[in-house]
């Protein structure tokens, strides 16, 4: 009786070693960091780094925006070739150079509507960043949609631009929305999927 009982436990044995395998297999991988769900979760961590560093992004646009818009308003009824002559003697620049002379010649002809037409359009754009940017930060779905439909109907008009007048900050300005453009659509992207993906 006692060796029979000795062979059950023994065939039992296997069996209770087979069962306690994958948990020893699950708690391994937890030792070595490759837990289920820890490599999506540091996926997602970095995804709303990404986020908020584009909501930064876009909220200091919109403080750029918004003071070029208060300046050009600011300069409505001033005479702004003595503005400008003044901020060159505050800076320290020869008035003799080239480009302070060029830019002298030009801004003599900008007349008030063209300025507050400027400071509206200026001020605009920089509540929309405000509107992005915020929206980015605060993790908001919707956010990631508006940024990505503005940024994509703005390159066109700035590749236009580019083929106007080349400058290094116009191709810049547009490496970079574009840039931002890729970024967002592969976040959205790989959340759907995540989303799908999800019982």
């Amino acid at each position: 009786m006692g060796s029979s009982l000795l062979t059950k436990l023994k065939n039992r044995l296997p069996l209770a070693q087979g069962m306690g395998e994958p948990t020893r297999v699950r708690e391994q991988a937890n030792e070595l960091g490759h837990a289920p769900g820890k490599e999506q979760a540091l996926t997602q961590r970095s995804r709303q780094r990404g986020l908020l560093l584009v909501g930064l992004f876009k909220l200091g646009k919109a403080l750029f925006f918004a003071a070029v818009g208060a300046g050009a308003l600011h300069l409505v009824n001033r005479n702004i070739r003595s503005v400008m002559m003044h901020m060159v003697d505050v800076l320290g620049i020869d008035p003799e150079r080239h480009f302070v002379s060029v830019l002298l010649d030009h801004v003599q002809f900008i007349d008030p509507h063209e300025l507050r037409k400027a400071g509206v359009l200026s001020f605009l754009y920089a509540a929309v960043c405000v509107v992005e940017g915020a929206g980015l930060v605060l993790k908001k779905r919707w956010a990631g949609y508006l940024t990505v439909i503005l940024t994509a109907l703005g390159l066109p008009w700035e590749g236009f631009e580019l083929l106007v007048k080349f400058s290094t900050y116009k191709l810049g300005l547009l490496a970079v929305n574009f840039g931002v453009l890729l970024y967002l659509l592969w976040i959205l992207k790989r959340r759907e999927t995540e989303e799908n993906l999800t019982p």
